[in-house]
């Protein structure tokens, strides 16, 4: 082995590397709430448009219904996401506190199972976010299905959408 990794003890490499573990989570959560933020910012736009483009059609326009059922959509996706965002960002403090754990376990007794119950809360806040994840992405496609419905309605080319 070379001078650096000889006069370290093998508890200390194996002490860095638990306690980095998280910290590359910490990181990917980061990078998750990046992305639940541009779809939760790109929602809010659609929506801005789709309230918009309602206002300017007459009353009793077909669109507008469509409209409305789409907003609805719309809305009920926002509020899944922003769930999604808020498990995300626990999960990140969850692997925060993890790796502090197993920091202070040098200068601290801290019971050995804490830090994993940490971890695990963590993982299981990203299993939540990816099942929110999952449903938003179902609300989008009805939406996309309301589209294509009133797109083809009259027969033209594409016939119904796909499930």
């Amino acid at each position: 082995m070379n001078g650096v990794v000889d006069g370290l003890d093998p508890s200390s490499i194996q002490l860095i590397g638990t306690a980095v573990t998280p910290a590359v989570m910490v990181s990917g959560c980061g990078i998750l709430a990046t992305g639940l933020d541009n779809q939760i910012s790109r929602i809010t736009a659609r929506m801005r448009d789709m309230v918009r483009e309602w206002r300017t059609l007459p009353e009793g326009h077909a669109r507008r219904s469509l409209l409305r059922e789409e907003v609805a959509i719309l809305d009920r996706r926002h509020a899944i996401l922003a769930r999604a965002i808020g498990f995300t960002y626990a999960a990140l403090l969850s692997f925060v506190v993890t790796s502090l754990l197993y920091l202070l376990r040098r200068s601290v007794a801290v019971p050995e199972g804490l830090p994993v119950m940490s971890f695990s809360l963590g993982v299981g806040l990203l299993g939540s976010t990816a099942v929110l994840a999952l449903a938003s992405l179902r609300l989008s496609r009805r939406a996309i299905t309301l589209e294509h419905e009133e797109l083809f309605r009259d027969g033209q080319p594409g016939g119904p959408p796909k499930a």
